[in-house]
């Protein structure tokens, strides 16, 4: 079976966190907060807001993510276009509370059969990411 031109590729992590979605949404969208998990950023969570994450230049990459802020639904949507490398994709944060906390799933979409580096690093980078995430949940109030 032959992948068409068109075909995108996903991303997804899932994570069952012992936090409620109200402490989870603070970290993904207060801007101090997601510096501490992903990456220095002037995000702030109105729908239609540009903003970029910033990280240290690597020898192919400037470091900068643009980003616009697609949607909010306060403790349950958050998702915001994300470019970087060539790379035109959406990163969308799903939460669902559940007796023990909340059901955390993370996708990236848009990846085209021809970018499998960057498939793969969003792959890495993600789970890596959400470790960091948790890691900052477990020790905030």
């Amino acid at each position: 079976m032959s992948q068409s031109a068109t075909e995108t590729r996903t991303v997804v992590v899932e994570r069952e966190m012992p936090f409620p979605p109200e402490k989870l949404w603070r970290a993904l969208t207060q801007s101090h907060l997601i510096e501490e998990w992903l990456m220095k950023n002037d995000f702030r969570a109105d729908l239609g807001h540009r903003f970029s994450f910033r990280a240290d230049p690597q020898p192919h990459w400037n470091g900068v993510v643009d980003c616009e802020v697609l949607e909010i639904e306060p403790h349950r949507r958050l998702s915001y276009a994300w470019g970087a490398l060539g790379l035109e994709s959406v990163v969308t944060f799903t939460l669902t509370a559940t007796g023990a906390g909340t059901h955390l799933r993370m996708e990236q979409s848009g990846f085209s059969p021809d970018q499998p580096q960057a498939y793969n690093g969003a792959t890495f980078g993600w789970r890596k990411f959400l470790g960091n995430l948790e890691q900052l949940l477990a020790r905030a109030d």
